[in-house]
């Protein structure tokens, strides 16, 4: 969407353009009634040609009365460039999204950018393991259904709050390391309590994926063998069978007539 100085100019440019079209048109119209209305009187077709030219100047009028009105407004000032930037980058966002692989494209970019964004800190080995275990997750979502469906939301907001948390942990480290010496120790400490919240918000993290594998692996195990290899067993004894009976009839000479 253009930002308001933008349609400002853009609607000046089509009144302009509006207004020029109807002048034309008005003077060759007015011109052919002129020209083609006879001395003796107006008759049906003259009448039209003159009913024409006056709709097409009074048209052309207003649109120079609305041309003048809009130009003698103040154009709307300029985006400021960081604004204008964020705006670019929301409509390309849009636009990717709408695409079908788009948000997974656009889920993979966030993440390389927070692991990029925690690079140098203690919050970035958490963070990546963190984001394993949420891939993991990710792919056995659709198979935690029935019991276990409620784990999937408890995960989701578990995700949000842990990378909030790993950014935290970030932005304490990196203020600890221009921190003056005196105000360090209360810093290190906070610092030192968000690593632990982190640490052991990673662990359970990775224990709801473990137990969720778990439910995957016992929900699809059949009691002695899976339907497929069952279904496969049967139509391997089949052609067996048939392979046997026609080389049975082989055998005795009767011949085989092919449809």
């Amino acid at each position: 969407m253009a930002d308001e100085r933008t349609r400002y100019f853009r609607r000046l440019g089509r009144l302009r353009r509006s207004a020029r079209r109807w002048s034309v048109l008005a003077g060759g119209l007015g011109g052919a009634a002129a020209v083609l209305t006879p001395y003796a009187g107006l008759g049906l077709p003259d009448a039209a040609w003159a009913a024409g030219a006056g709709g097409a100047v009074a048209l052309a009028a207003w649109r120079w009365i609305d041309l003048r009105a809009l130009a003698a407004r103040p154009a709307p000032p300029p985006l400021d460039p960081a604004e204008a930037a964020a705006r670019s980058r929301a409509r390309l966002v849009a636009a990717v999204e709408r695409l079908p692989v788009g948000p997974g494209v656009l889920a993979e970019v966030r993440r390389m950018r927070s692991r990029v964004a925690l690079r140098g800190t203690s919050a970035a080995e958490p963070f990546a393991r963190l984001d394993r275990a949420a891939l993991t997750f990710a792919g056995m979502t659709t198979r935690l259904t029935g019991l276990a469906q409620p784990a999937v939301a408890e995960a989701a907001a578990a995700d949000r709050s842990l990378r909030d948390l790993a950014a935290r942990v970030a932005s304490v480290e990196r203020a600890l390391r221009l921190a003056p010496p005196d105000a360090r120790p209360p810093l290190a400490e906070a610092h030192a309590a968000l690593g632990a919240q982190l640490a052991s918000g990673v662990a359970a993290y990775e224990r709801l994926v473990v137990a969720a594998a778990s439910y995957v692996a016992e929900n699809a195990r059949p009691g002695t063998e899976h339907p497929a290899a069952a279904r496969l067993t049967e139509a391997t004894d089949l052609l067996h069978g048939v392979a046997s009976a026609l080389a049975e009839l082989r055998g005795v000479g009767t011949p085989l007539r092919t449809f």
